[in-house]
C-alpha cells in the first residue's frame, strides 16, 4: 500500500495544524508556501510543537515525535505538493480573489482523483471552484480553531461536488482523528459560525444595554453553558432537562418564543463598544499576554479531550 500524502497550501497557524494532525496518523505531509523564510519559520514551529507535546505526553498518534517530523516536509514549488496527493488542503488568507488564484493553479496540476478542501470560515465553496475543470472534487473542510486540540470539522460541499468526495473527505478527517460533521448543502456561515455569531450578537447586546460586564457574561459559558455542551451539545442539554425533548417543548416553547421576540436585529461590530469590550478584555489579558494565555488554552483543551475520552467510555 502505496504511503498516503496530503498536500497543504499555506503554512500558517492553521496550516501547520494540519501538518501535525496528519503526521500524527503517519501520512506525509507537503507544506507549501510561497517564501522560503516562511516555510523554515513553520517546520521549526512545527518541531518545536512536537517535541513540547511529546515531553508533557499529550503528542497524538502512535509514532514519537521525531518520526512524525520526519514526514513533514515543505516546498516553494506547487508541483511538488500537489504531486500524489491523496487531499490538498488549502489554509491561505480569507481572500476570495487570492482563493481563487491559488485553485486555479492547484487545479491546473492536480489529478483527477485529488480531493480539493479548503479551510475556509467565511467562503461558500461555489465561489472559488465554479470555473475548476475538477470543480466536482471541491469540498470545505472547515476547523474550529486550533484544530489540534478541537476536533470537529464541518465537511461542506458545493453544489457540484460528488457526493463519493464528500463521503471520502468524512472518512480521511475520522481516519486522522478528528469529529466530521456532514452539511447536505452549503450555505453562508456553515454550523459552527452560524451559532457562534448568535451568541456574539447577543453577548454584543448585553454589554451595550449594560445588563453585564464583559467578565460576567463570559463566565456565563465557561462555568455555565460551555460546560454542559463540552458533553452534551445544545440539543441533548434540552433532551435530558426534561423527560425528553417533546416535553421540553412543550414545558418551554412559549417562553423560548417571547424572550426570543426580545432578541435585537444584528447590527455591526463597530463604534465606541468594540473600544469598551477591548479594554475589559486586555485589563484581564493585556496584548503582550495573548500567546501565554493561547498557551494554557491549549493545554486546557488538551486535558478536556482526554476526560472526554474517558468520559465517553463510560456512556
Amino acid at each position: 500500500m502505496s504511503q498516503k500524502k496530503i498536500g497543504i497550501i499555506g503554512s500558517g497557524l492553521i496550516g501547520r495544524s494540519w501538518a501535525m494532525i496528519f503526521a500524527a496518523s503517519g501520512w506525509t505531509v507537503s507544506l507549501y508556501d510561497i517564501e522560503v523564510k516562511q516555510i523554515e519559520t513553520a517546520l521549526a514551529d512545527i518541531k518545536q510543537q512536537l517535541k513540547t507535546l511529546e515531553k508533557e505526553k499529550l503528542l497524538r498518534g502512535n509514532i514519537n515525535a521525531d518520526q512524525q517530523i520526519a514526514l513533514i516536509s515543505g516546498s516553494t514549488k506547487l508541483e511538488d505538493t500537489v504531486k500524489n496527493a491523496t487531499i490538498i488542503q488549502e489554509c491561505v488568507p480569507e481572500n476570495l480573489e487570492l482563493k481563487i488564484k491559488v485553485w486555479k493553479q492547484v487545479d491546473a496540476i492536480a489529478e483527477s482523483t485529488t480531493i480539493l478542501s479548503s479551510s475556509t470560515s467565511t467562503f461558500v465553496p461555489s465561489l472559488f471552484s465554479k470555473d475548476l475543470k475538477n470543480k466536482k472534487n471541491i469540498i470545505v473542510s472547515h476547523p474550529v480553531n486550533p484544530p489540534y486540540y478541537v476536533p470537529v470539522i464541518e465537511v461542506v460541499p458545493a453544489p457540484w461536488t460528488d457526493p463519493e468526495v464528500a463521503k471520502k473527505t468524512r472518512a480521511i478527517w475520522e481516519e486522522v482523528g478528528q469529529t466530521p460533521v456532514s452539511l447536505t448543502r452549503e450555505i453562508p456561515g456553515f454550523i459552527v459560525n452560524r451559532l457562534q455569531y448568535v451568541l456574539l450578537n447577543e453577548a454584543w447586546d448585553l454589554v451595550k444595554e449594560g445588563v453585564l460586564d464583559v467578565k460576567d457574561i463570559d463566565k456565563v459559558m465557561s462555568e455555565g453553558l460551555g460546560m454542559r455542551y463540552a458533553f452534551l451539545g445544545i440539543l441533548e442539554t434540552t433532551h435530558l432537562n426534561d423527560h425528553g425533548f417533546v416535553n421540553y417543548c412543550k414545558s418551554y416553547a412559549d417562553t423560548i418564543y417571547a424572550v426570543s421576540q426580545d432578541f435585537k436585529a444584528p447590527t455591526k461590530f463597530q463604534g465606541p463598544q468594540v473600544l469598551e469590550i477591548a479594554k475589559q478584555l486586555e485589563s484581564d489579558v493585556p496584548l503582550d499576554k495573548l500567546q501565554k494565555r493561547r498557551n494554557w488554552r491549549d493545554l486546557a483543551l488538551t486535558k478536556l479531550s482526554q476526560l472526554k475520552k474517558q468520559m465517553n467510555k463510560l456512556k
